[in-house]
């Protein structure tokens, strides 16, 4: 490496796993031409690796909030560009970082464009998902198995159910950075191919769990969620009394593959997939968009959830590019339906170029991955600009709604203690 060369990650190399991070390069030749490369490894031990190309100013420095990439991975000024464009040294792999634990570890390095593109100078960033004073604790209790995140302090601290379709903790651990208690729970905590329905009651547990907690201050629970998980929360939201405040993101407006079940009765039935209606690509990944039948055929509209009934707001956020479901149909079908029985309690967003996988920013975009319903990889859709764009706006936009409708009082905190 040269001496002189001297790559900062700022303001410090150890940050949040949502917070952007200014990388500067100083010391090169004036107008000299670099690349820049990130590399990281996921729980699986799969590789993921980025570059771009810069040319530094005439003082020898380049700033990538400043500067823009001239070719590689990206092109532009992409201040986190080299973050959301790492790739998979493996195709059609998903970046995995469910334990919330281990931080997510990303190599930074600075290379000569000439001969064998050595190196000049090099920085590593750990990107935390548990923040200083956060508490997570495993949850085994009755039909409730998850984690719960509780911020620092005494509260009042609003309560969040974060319903994931496969067990997660990144989305609850971050949240609870940011002052909110949360319990993550998985929609399928067995191969989805065993369960043969799905029962409302273990998922009202959770929110009854939820609310005993002594640090939560909130009136009602707010849910997020996506994908198959989505319908989950909206059956929660109409059904189940003490939900406020519900995120829907990318999911479909009927229940879906399997019958929904409360109090030992069928409440819905499922919305099914038909396979054959895969649509294979020359890149030999699937795209299963088209799989899942309309909801608002007349023989399929017993499957749609009664939204209409639900106390609490909701929050509707749907990529026009979702090539896994039709969700920006199913966020219209659910507006226009709420509007038609005079409702208010909610609000929409879509984005344009996205796709499926929103998740917390700023992890690697993901064009493809293995699906279980396809048992093949599938297209998730998206321009990956774009998409990292709208998972920032929406995380923001996520705490904001929660905030709004999710108010505390600090003596419904002290009547539990």
């Amino acid at each position: 490496m040269s001496s002189q060369v001297r790559l900062r990650l700022l303001p410090g190399a150890r940050c949040l796993f949502d917070e952007p991070v200014q990388v500067k390069v100083s010391g090169l030749r004036s107008r000299q031409v670099v690349a820049l490369r990130a590399r990281s490894t996921d729980e699986r031990g799969v590789v993921f690796t980025s570059s771009a190309t810069y040319r530094a100013d005439g003082s020898g420095e380049i700033d990538l909030n400043r500067d823009p990439s001239l070719r590689g991975n990206y092109v532009g000024v992409e201040p986190m560009g080299l973050l959301w464009s790492m790739r998979p040294v493996t195709l059609h792999k998903w970046f995995q970082k469910t334990n919330s634990l281990n931080p997510h570890v990303v190599k930074f390095s600075v290379h000569e464009q000439e001969g064998e593109g050595r190196m000049l100078a090099e920085a590593t960033n750990e990107r935390f998902l548990i923040g200083d004073g956060v508490t997570r604790c495993p949850v085994k209790e009755g039909n409730i198995c998850g984690v719960l995140f509780s911020p620092p302090g005494e509260g009042p601290f609003p309560a969040v159910l974060d319903l994931c379709t496969f067990m997660s903790e990144t989305r609850a651990c971050l949240l609870a950075n940011r002052g909110f208690v949360v319990l993550a729970v998985a929609v399928y905590n067995d191969k989805p191919h065993k369960v043969k329905m799905m029962h409302l009651d273990h998922f009202e547990e959770a929110v009854d769990f939820l609310q005993q907690q002594p640090k939560v201050g909130s009136k009602g629970v707010g849910l997020v969620s996506r994908s198959k998980a989505a319908d989950i929360a909206l059956s929660l939201a109409a059904f189940v009394p003490g939900v406020e405040a519900t995120v829907w993101i990318n999911g479909c407006s009927a229940n879906t593959v399997l019958p929904l079940y409360h109090r030992k009765k069928q409440i819905l039935p499922a919305l099914l997939f038909d396979i054959s209606k895969i649509i294979p690509t020359e890149s030999g990944v699937s795209m299963v968009k088209y799989c899942v039948g309309n909801p608002l055929a007349e023989e399929n509209k017993a499957t749609l959830v009664p939204i209409e009934q639900a106390k609490g707001h909701f929050l509707f956020a749907a990529a026009e590019d979702d090539l896994h479901w039709d969700s920006k149909a199913y966020m219209d079908e659910m507006v226009e339906r709420l509007k038609r029985h005079g409702k208010e309690n909610f609000e929409s967003v879509s984005y344009p170029r996205a796709g499926h996988l929103l998740e917390p920013p700023y992890g690697p975009y993901c064009p493809s991955s293995f699906q279980w319903l396809a048992g093949k990889p599938v297209l998730w859709g998206g321009e990956p600009r774009s998409h990292t764009a709208a998972e920032v706006h929406l995380w923001k936009k996520i705490q904001e709604f929660f905030r709004a409708h999710l108010s505390c009082d600090a003596t419904q905190t002290k009547a539990k203690l």
